[in-house]
């Protein structure tokens, strides 16, 4: 009877993972279809120039959103699968996680308003890419993610992407208007978000409890080494952007094309790992080296898949350029040909940096974040600096390289497997 309910246990386990797969990975498909689509309907409109200045806003508006999440994306996920069936500790759960991202949300509000007398000259764009910063503070996922319920999210997120696009294509109509398109996106999302968030807590019955100051402070101490982490990731992917903006270099607008293809491929390697997150947790707790066999076979499995992605996207470099832009961009196509592969790494680290969080271990993502924040820096000015094209392109190639071998050193090490 036990073997019967432990075997009928695990095929509900992959059920669930495979469920979860399927939805996630169905967002983040039609998040890249949309996606290529949005970048034809703005650079018709705006230009290779202006979407270079808009991805700028945008990456900081996503770089600020991150400090707003506050780790509770990757923490909500596991306090959530962990107390599901308890309406009282999942309610401190939400209104812990709610209550802490819009406390951080009104010193970005202040900071906001004290940056127009610094006269910056994007500052426009910044302004107008707020509503993707405030959508952070309802993003509703981790909850979803940890009930293993995302269909409802996948429907609505698709949903608001489409009504984002045609929002744009009606709207966008000269480079004048570049700065409207991030406000659009990130409206799309509050509306969205802000929905969701009021669905779930009427679905799970949640009760509004008031954040106990104890309970911050723990969130405030354990999400901090993850918090720092998830901005040193951000940043390892953005700060090439605001080097290129910063130095006025002719490269920014292909850098920002390449970058939102590869980082949609990004963007599915984490919603992959997302999926897998809650059997993850499942499994760590059953046993270090059920889960350890299962790390080893899932992410050499991703890096096959991700290679044979990188392969695709390497050899029609010139078509997808051409499809987005409407140019044959020799820039681009070189560009998207060396970072093609980056994928393939970040395959190996996400799984990495989930054993890492499994663990707990979140000093030493800290310690691998601040060592890649100053490779980061130093290597992003250095090279925009040097305009030397093909070195521009490996900068996130090169970063990755440099954290899957410090995970890979931290995970083998006899101290931390034994802690």
């Amino acid at each position: 009877m036990k073997q019967r309910l432990i075997g009928s246990y695990k095929k509900l386990r992959a059920t669930n993972v495979l469920s979860n797969f399927f939805n996630l990975s169905s967002i983040q498909l039609s998040n890249l279809l949309l996606l290529f689509i949005t970048i034809r309907i703005i650079t018709g409109s705006v230009g290779l120039e202006g979407f270079g200045m808009i991805m700028v806003a945008y990456r900081f508006s996503i770089l600020t959103g991150t400090v707003i999440n506050y780790g509770t994306g990757q923490s909500g996920v596991r306090d959530t699968a962990y107390n599901i069936t308890d309406i009282k500790k999942l309610s401190a759960v939400f209104c812990n996680t709610l209550f802490i991202r819009t406390l951080i949300f009104v010193f970005f509000s202040i900071g906001l308003f004290v940056l127009y007398w610094f006269h910056i000259s994007s500052y426009f764009f910044i302004l107008l890419s707020a509503p993707i910063v405030l959508a952070e503070v309802f993003n509703p996922l981790c909850f979803f993610i940890g009930a293993e319920k995302i269909k409802l999210f996948n429907i609505y997120n698709l949903v608001a992407n489409v009504v984002a696009i045609i929002a744009i294509l009606l709207f966008i109509k000269s480079p004048n208007e570049a700065g409207w398109v991030n406000f659009i996106l990130g409206m799309s999302n509050v509306i969205t978000y802000l929905g969701l968030l009021i669905y779930i807590s009427v679905h799970f019955k949640l009760k509004f409890l008031l954040p106990r100051k104890a309970e911050i402070l723990k969130i405030s101490k354990n999400n901090f080494y993850l918090t720092i982490n998830n901005v040193s990731a951000n940043l390892q992917q953005s700060i090439i952007i605001f080097a290129l903006g910063w130095g006025g270099s002719d490269l920014l607008g292909a850098y920002s094309l390449c970058d939102r293809v590869v980082s949609q491929c990004r963007n599915l390697i984490n919603t992959i790992a997302n999926a897998f997150y809650p059997k993850a947790v499942h499994l760590y707790k059953e046993s270090l080296e059920l889960w350890t066999v299962y790390r080893r076979k899932t992410k050499y499995l991703l890096a096959g898949l991700f290679f044979a992605g990188a392969m695709v996207i390497f050899i029609l470099a010139d078509f997808i350029v051409f499809t987005l832009s409407k140019q044959h961009d020799a820039n681009s196509i070189l560009l998207l040909r060396v970072m093609a592969f980056v994928p393939v790494v970040s395959a190996l680290n996400v799984i990495n940096m989930l054993d890492l969080l499994l663990k707990n271990n979140t000093i030493y993502l800290f310690r691998i974040s601040s060592i890649l924040f100053v490779v980061a820096v130093g290597m992003a000015f250095l090279l925009s600096a040097s305009n030397n094209y093909l070195f521009i392109g490996a900068f996130t190639l090169i970063v990755e390289i440099c954290a899957l071998v410090l995970s890979e050193y931290l995970i083998k090490k006899p101290a931390i497997n034994n802690d």
